[in-house]
């Protein structure tokens, strides 16, 4: 997300936006509850317009 978002966004978006496709939850969240990183960084490229180069 660093790299994609830039470090201090990254951060504030891990640990303050709540996505319904993370079960309600931040993506600090669903890693803490056991989401493998890789699904999580999915739900956020789909739901932030990643482009799939970067994915």
């Amino acid at each position: 997300m660093y790299a994609h978002f830039g470090e201090g966004y990254a951060e504030s978006f891990a640990s303050d936006h709540v996505m319904s496709e993370l079960g309600g939850r931040t993506v600090r969240q669903a890693l803490e509850a056991g989401w493998e990183a890789k699904d999580v960084w999915r739900v956020v490229c789909e739901t932030q317009g990643v482009s799939a180069l970067l994915r």
